[in-house]
């Protein structure tokens, strides 16, 4: 609070927190309180299962219609997008937010580098959140998937075999 009594100011009055939220878990938590913090105003843009593939390889494990209900539901969130297209400055021409919030493992990448020079001809800033490297939607698929293999490789339950 500032000394008047008003809500103090934030950094930033929209901000825009993007990803595909698949597996929901305490980094995506940590990302997107972190991102509250420093505006006035979160959208998290949870990505489409078709652009989740075409960025990962693969679709998303939980579908967009919950992924963004689970988004939409956090706290810190004032407004879930549904992000359909690859380029983040098409996304900022839909949303108009005055920064990006990004995990640091693209800090310093080609493409981490290039969304910081798309996004400064518009004046908007891209801030780099630590990546929660315990815990991961990829480690999870990879823990479910070594699972799911035994089960697979499993001989079939029949009448027979009683």
């Amino acid at each position: 609070m500032s000394e008047l009594g008003a809500p103090a100011r934030r950094p930033y009055r929209v901000g825009y927190a993007p990803g595909a939220y698949d597996l929901f878990h305490i980094g995506h938590l940590n990302i997107l309180r972190h991102a509250r913090s420093q505006c006035d105003y979160l959208v998290a843009g949870v990505v489409s299962d078709e652009m989740a593939e075409l960025a990962k390889g693969r679709r998303p494990m939980i579908p967009l219609v919950e992924r963004l209900e689970i988004v939409r539901s956090v706290k810190y969130v004032d407004a879930a997008f549904v992000e359909t297209v690859p380029d983040k400055v098409e996304t900022w021409r839909q949303v108009r937010f005055d920064v990006i919030f990004k995990g640091d493992d693209w800090r310093g990448t080609p493409k981490g580098d290039r969304l910081e020079r798309a996004f400064a001809v518009h004046g908007v800033d891209v801030v780099y959140f630590p990546y929660t490297v315990h815990t991961s939607s990829t480690q999870l698929r990879r823990a479910l998937d070594a699972l799911a293999e035994p089960l697979a490789a499993a001989e079939p339950f029949t009448a027979e075999r009683r």
